[in-house]
């Protein structure tokens, strides 16, 4: 197709290699023209330009046909990606693209990418085991889709183990009672932390959270993550507190400008509130709605009964609080029978 000559067509070599072709007629303007000579989208562009129509401005694409940049940027439009919780779309887009970033990849070439190349950018990020299982799998959702289009035949991100991930601290009793120590009731403080610990929800849905969403009693949240729905009826902390907040918001917790917090922001706010309070880096907003599901355990509820609060879809995790419980419960008998036998 390339050897097709055409009136009034220019082409040139960029300083990526990548030939690209005009329309000029005389000493008129330029007109780029997309493809290649000879394919339908070039020719039809070429002929508009002879009729005296000017072409349709093609758009700038990101990077550079067979790139790691150009892969992204289709992935972002394709409907594998569309079809993702708005969410998880957020989260999907700020981890890769701080991967091209931080990696300088975008103008790799995707059929270049192999599996040592993985391996050695899990290993920049062993000192967070999280943020390299996150790269680890929409590396793998990037793979999958440039499979899937023709890209590549195979996935580097296929064999290439994971960071043991240590599990967040479940705030303790004494930690609980330090922060409400420090933040009183009527600080967006001491609301926030209530909202975690008498719910047992996780952040985003906390901070999603509204005051048509509580009706007689009962506050209903929609899981973002799960889909799950569940009616939690109110603590009677929690409802005295809610009492006393002053409603300026369709949100419950709102930012000192009355604006929603962000999953990120809110994890950053809490964070300086901890320790502000004193307590050590390993209290996270995660870890109280861990401590919400240990109370609901001690205080004898079932595995089912704490999942219908907390929204677990799977019940291991629910279960080893009241399996720690029930050890400590057989624990104390023991040695008390021991002591009384003896």
């Amino acid at each position: 197709m390339t050897n097709i000559k055409l009136k009034y067509v220019d082409r040139f070599t960029d300083r990526h290699g990548s030939v690209r072709y005009y329309f000029r007629r005389g000493r008129g303007a330029r007109f780029p023209l997309p493809g290649l000579p000879g394919s339908s989208e070039f020719m039809e562009a070429y002929q508009s330009a002879v009729d005296g129509i000017e072409p349709p401005k093609v758009k700038k694409q990101r990077g550079e046909p067979g790139t790691i940049d150009r892969l992204v940027s289709e992935y972002f439009q394709s409907p594998e990606f569309l079809r993702l919780k708005e969410a998880t779309q957020g989260q999907y887009r700020s981890v890769i693209e701080k991967w091209v970033r931080d990696e300088n990849v975008g103008h790799r070439s995707v059929a270049g990418l192999r599996r040592e190349h993985v391996k050695s950018m899990m290993g920049k990020r062993a000192g967070k085991p999280g943020a390299a299982a996150y790269f680890l799998q929409t590396a793998h959702v990037l793979m999958k889709y440039a499979i899937d289009n023709g890209w590549r035949s195979d996935d580097p991100t296929v064999g290439v183990k994971r960071f043991k991930l240590g599990e967040y601290h479940t705030w303790a009793d004494s930690e609980i009672e330090a922060f409400e120590a420090k933040w009183p009731i009527g600080s967006t403080e001491r609301l926030a932390f209530s909202l975690l610990l008498y719910t047992g929800q996780r952040r985003s849905d906390v901070i999603r959270m509204s005051w048509r969403d509580i009706d007689n009693g009962v506050i209903q949240v929609t899981q973002q993550k799960t889909g799950n729905k569940v009616w939690i009826p109110l603590h009677a902390n929690l409802a005295d507190i809610l009492d006393r907040t002053e409603k300026k918001h369709l949100a419950i917790l709102t930012t000192v400008k009355e604006k929603t917090f962000s999953p990120g922001g809110f994890s950053m706010w809490m964070a300086k509130r901890v320790a502000a309070a004193g307590l050590p880096e390993k209290c996270v907003s995660h870890g109280i709605r861990k401590a919400a599901a240990r109370r609901l355990a001690e205080a004898g509820c079932s595995a089912h009964e704490i999942a219908s609060i907390t929204g677990h879809k799977s019940l291991s995790e629910v279960e080893r609080y009241t399996r720690a419980v029930d050890q400590k419960r057989l624990a104390v008998a023991a040695v008390k029978r021991l002591t009384e036998h003896e």
